[in-house]
């Protein structure tokens, strides 16, 4: 240890004692995150407001934290709540044991389950933390109804998925379209 030692280290204090301070204004100011940011999880529904998870459990399968429940429940003609046979009777997340990793998005294949730009996760209460369907779920935008109702956007559920982009325009497919 030398001799002028504590001078140097009085020397950096010094030299950033009259800095301007950097201070983020977080809660008044949002942090803009990049648009493809991984944040909380959504459920997304189909243009008529029908949900696209049909119960398969493949995001609860994939999951290697073990942080997603499903339970698939069976549509009937008096309550359709998805296009297909099924749908996701009780879909649960805990966020306390979710790592943000995205395996449970390129599981699912209806495209039902996708990540917004929603970052703010903490809370003071653990069971506030375990999110439910009902707050997963998309909001339902105008020209959409609240499941359960009737399809929509065709006679079976490859037309929600083959042909929807049309259908959601009120366009007919063409000729020969695969179904």
């Amino acid at each position: 240890m030398g001799l002028f030692d504590p001078i140097k280290g009085f020397g950096v204090t010094f030299s950033t004692m009259f800095r301007k301070v950097v201070t983020e204004e977080y809660p008044e100011v949002m942090k803009v995150t990049a648009p493809r940011y991984h944040g909380r999880h959504q459920l997304n529904r189909h243009p008529d407001g029908l949900e696209k998870c049909v119960g398969c459990e493949l995001c609860a399968w994939a999951c290697p934290a073990d942080a997603i429940f499903v339970e698939g429940g069976d549509n009937t003609e008096e309550a359709r709540f998805s296009p297909g046979e099924r749908f996701g009777a009780i879909y649960q997340i805990n966020y306390l044991r979710c790592i943000g990793c995205g395996l449970c998005i390129e599981a699912c294949p209806t495209r039902s389950l996708t990540m917004t730009n929603e970052f703010e996760l903490a809370d003071d209460n653990r069971q506030n933390l375990i999110y439910t369907k009902e707050q997963l779920m998309a909001p339902l935008l105008e020209g959409m109804e609240q499941p359960p109702h009737p399809m929509r956007l065709g006679e079976n559920e490859q037309d929600y998925y083959v042909n929807g982009p049309q259908l959601a325009r009120g366009e007919k497919p063409a000729e020969g379209a695969v179904r």
